[in-house]
């Protein structure tokens, strides 16, 4: 992904406060806005009247990633696949202004604008005339409907709510009780940090943690669904360390999708980028596992990308692939999970709160169940499965 950073020349510019400009054509641009057209704590988007170049803002300047999704969507109007298709640099250019202000609407090259940090970033897309001309109608509407700068999430009930220490949450992951999760949650959204940090735990402590970062975030989403926002931002971010850091982040991610898909379903993009990575291809097969697990439509239209991981040198990927295609239950997958029906590679799968031991072959039949299953069902509800039941 190419990108260009703009900043000021010499000595003096990097002192000047100043308000922003387009990379791309130096026009001034207006503070960025939470449109009323976009789900709730997503992050503020812009256009410029200039040159139609669009842009939108990370408040923490380290989730570059995430922003470059969010404006690259908002200038094809929403449209995902348009936007999974086009190729940077043929499709689109990019840019990035640094230390921005949301607030005072200013570049502090500095860094620092009274006594406050200013981390914030600003990254620009501008597509090529052709796809501009098709989408900066629903752009220009979008803004003109916007409700604002970035609003705030709704404060919590003071009656209802308390502090839970680490200790408290760590023996809640520990005897892995669903009930005591759900109820802190509803009294204190800061549990979904102490739940992060157990991302960095053994195997199991690492998925009932992220399977409760999901069931958490899904409660805390209701009432303030920017703190659950800047927790994916900071997970995608995390993605970034070599370290042990990102441990967990992506079974973190496909758990807070999947359990509020309507919500944060912008993220769905990102997830496919981490494809090319073997060593996360097994995770990010796992995330889309357990979104289709809810939401199957949100995956089955990338299928024909996934069926070549049957054939991956990795047993996780193969297993976790099948699963995923269990879920999504199209017929086209049947014919590369047959062959590998008596794959003996064996993997552990996380269910209901355990890992249990499955092979691969194990996985690939109960796929197949499950096709066949929807198939005759779906046949029943057409009328083409009268035989069967005559």
């Amino acid at each position: 992904m190419a990108m260009k950073k703009f900043a000021d020349k010499g000595t003096a510019g990097r002192n000047i406060i100043k308000r922003p400009q387009c990379p791309f054509c130096g026009m001034s641009l207006e503070r960025p806005r939470e449109l009323e057209t976009r789900r709730p704590g997503e992050m503020p988007v812009g256009s410029c009247e200039g040159c139609g170049a669009v842009y939108a803002f990370d408040a923490t300047g380290r989730n570059l990633g995430a922003t470059f999704i969010e404006a690259l969507v908002f200038g094809c109007d929403m449209d995902w696949d348009l936007a999974w298709n086009l190729t940077s640099g043929e499709d689109y250019l990019e840019g990035l202004l640094e230390n921005y202000d949301l607030e005072s609407n200013y570049i502090v090259p500095g860094g620092f604008f009274e006594g406050r940090k200013i981390p914030g970033a600003l990254y620009f897309v501008r597509l090529q005339k052709d796809i501009q001309e098709a989408t900066a109608g629903g752009v220009k509407r979008n803004i003109d409907r916007a409700a604002g700068p970035l609003t705030v999430g709704i404060p919590e009930n003071k009656k209802s709510s308390r502090r839970y220490t680490k200790k408290e949450i760590e023996e809640i992951v520990a005897s892995y009780h669903v009930g005591q999760l759900l109820k802190a949650a509803g009294q204190d959204k800061k549990i979904i940090r102490i739940l992060q940090r157990l991302l960095c735990s053994d195997d199991l402590t690492r998925l009932r943690s992220a399977e409760f970062i999901g069931r958490a975030a899904a409660i805390i989403a209701r009432t303030d669904p920017g703190t659950v926002t800047v927790l994916l931002q900071n997970l995608f971010g995390s993605l970034a360390d070599t370290g042990s850091a990102n441990r967990g982040a992506l079974d973190a991610i496909g758990e807070i999708i999947g359990g509020c898909p309507n919500v944060f379903i912008g993220y769905m993009p990102a997830l496919y980028h981490f494809l090319e990575e073997s060593d996360k291809r097994p995770q990010v097969v796992r995330a889309l596992a357990r979104i289709a697990e809810t939401r199957p439509d949100l995956v089955n239209k990338t299928v024909f990308r996934l069926l070549p991981y049957l054939q991956d040198p990795d047993p996780e990927t193969r297993g976790y692939t099948a699963l995923l295609l269990g879920y999504l239950g199209v017929p086209e997958a049947k014919n590369h999970l047959e062959p590998i029906a008596g794959d003996g590679a064996g993997l552990n799968v996380y269910i209901s709160g355990q890992l249990e031991k499955r092979t691969v072959g194990h996985l690939a039949r109960e796929a197949l169940e499950r096709i066949s299953s929807k198939e005759w069902t779906s046949g029943r509800e057409t009328g083409d499965g009268r035989r069967e039941t005559e």
